[in-house]
């Protein structure tokens, strides 16, 4: 299957959104407990930075970028969405989606990205891990599930050998 890694569009949405529903199904992907509209998912993205797995017509997994705060000394750092198709997981899609955001982010003036990842989504972590994430820490019981379950968050970071600080 050759994979085409491309811009996100907004006729992506309904796509998008499924794979996003696929994902809190999961309960270890998100502490969202249901699929924002276009517009609020919109407003909280980077416009820049926001691609989509292709195979022809058919969208694979996504992946975006979100502030992480409105202050400028932090107009560098963002935090990473990255969801993948549940049909299509394990295949390659997560990594060729991250390894191209983090090209975009880089070309996009970003030097440090991060992510919160659910401990127990340990795929995610993994991935996180090979294409240069470390991990700096752990949240203890940071949030809760709507089944009540408490869950802790592994906190990744890249920090970019081409912008920025090197």
């Amino acid at each position: 299957m050759k994979i085409e890694i491309i811009k996100m569009e907004k006729y992506h949405w309904e796509n998008v959104k499924d794979i996003y529903f696929q994902g809190i199904s999961t309960n270890i992907a998100t502490f969202q407990r249901s699929v924002p509209t276009f517009q609020e998912w919109d407003s909280s993205h980077i416009k820049e930075c926001r691609l989509v797995a292709s195979f022809g017509e058919k969208v694979l997994g996504w992946t975006a970028l979100s502030k992480v705060s409105s202050r400028c000394v932090y107009n560098g750092v963002a935090e990473v969405s990255i969801y993948i198709g549940e049909e299509f997981r394990g295949k390659g899609v997560g990594k060729a989606l991250l390894n191209a955001l983090i090209k975009e982010s880089e070309e996009n003036g970003f030097w440090t990205l991060q992510s919160g990842i659910i401990r127990e989504n340990v795929n995610s972590i993994e991935l996180h891990k090979m294409c240069g994430f470390r991990e700096l820490g752990i949240r203890e019981k940071v949030a809760r599930m709507s089944n009540g379950v408490w869950h802790d968050v592994v906190l990744m970071e890249r920090r970019s050998a081409v912008t920025g600080i090197n």
